[in-house]
């Protein structure tokens, strides 16, 4: 099991890489051309009323004093005001982190049995046509980018067949299953995109485990091949794989700025976009300081499943 001293040692690890996300992101944004009160009252305002905002909102104090403040009240959850909706920032990230949420959902619905699925089928036929094809296909789909085939997913599906709609963003007050539906056509691109990575990955923890000794002394043994398939291969098989979901689910919170553009969801990546047009920097800041911890808490996260899971991984974590 993983000890108190190395439990503590990545929590302090954990902590002090998000502690340097936050201050990367502060003074990039401070880097970015502009000013707060020029944006705020626009081009045309008076210079002096431009100042007296500026000293106001605290942005003629030095750069270290703007990060405190804004760092203490980051801890809080506590973003500022948006410069362009003239409203606390916090609302519109979390609501924008619950579409991106809904979308990663769905894109794991659908990729988690496919994916894994088809690595099983083709671990377990290593060498025989099926093996060749599903590593094919998924080479194939994995190197068209999510948006040549969300275009050409919105154009088939959405347009021509009229199967799906052509947006991500389901009416107000639509049901559970209706915003779900919605989201179907929005999450096939990245599906497509990531089930021949998943699956030659599962592919391979499932070769792996079926040369590995505790295999053979299980088939040794005379258990029949589904049990030593269900009991032996594939707990073993799938560590790697939970860890690279794990992983992936970071990105699918956060990364995904061309699929909500191309379907129109106001999703995290979306949210952050608009701000960088419109120089909402309090915006801006939020929504890649929040994009930035979900990466890094999803490696985290990846990183303790698999040594939660895999047993050379906590012999290497034991002092």
């Amino acid at each position: 099991m993983l000890t108190g001293r190395t439990f503590s040692t990545r929590a302090a690890s954990l902590l002090l890489t998000l502690w340097l996300v936050s201050a990367l992101v502060f003074f990039a944004g401070q880097v970015l051309p502009g000013d707060v009160g020029r944006v705020m009252l626009g081009p045309f305002a008076d210079a002096q009323a431009v100042a007296a905002l500026n000293k106001q909102l605290g942005a003629d104090q030095p750069v270290l004093v703007q990060y405190w403040h804004w760092f203490s009240a980051a801890l809080t959850g506590d973003f500022g005001t948006s410069l362009s909706m003239r409203a606390p920032v916090a609302p519109f990230v979390l609501q924008s982190l619950g579409r991106s949420a809904a979308l990663a959902g769905i894109i794991l619905l659908f990729l988690v049995p496919l994916g894994v699925g088809a690595g099983i089928v083709a671990g377990l036929n290593r060498g025989r046509l099926v093996d060749r094809l599903i590593v094919l296909t998924g080479v194939s789909l994995g190197i068209v980018p999510d948006f040549v085939s969300g275009l050409l997913l919105l154009l088939v599906f959405g347009l021509w067949l009229s199967w799906f709609p052509i947006t991500g963003a389901a009416p107000d007050g639509a049901s559970f299953w209706t915003s779900g539906y919605y989201l179907i056509l929005p999450a096939l691109p990245l599906v497509l995109n990531l089930a021949g990575y998943l699956a030659r990955m599962t592919r391979a923890g499932v070769i792996e485990a079926l040369a590995a000794d505790y295999t053979r002394t299980a088939t040794l043994k005379g258990l029949d091949r589904s049990q030593v398939i269900f009991k032996h291969v594939l707990p073993n098989a799938l560590t790697p794989t939970i860890a690279v979901l794990a992983t992936q689910s970071g990105y699918m919170l956060g990364g995904l700025v061309v699929i909500e553009t191309l379907f129109g969801i106001q999703g995290l990546g979306n949210l952050v976009l608009n701000a960088a047009k419109a120089r909402d920097f309090p915006m801006l800041e939020a929504g890649v300081l929040v994009m930035a911890t979900i990466f890094v808490l999803s490696a985290a996260a990846g990183d303790l499943v698999q040594a939660l899971l895999d047993p050379r991984q906590r012999r290497r974590a034991s002092p």
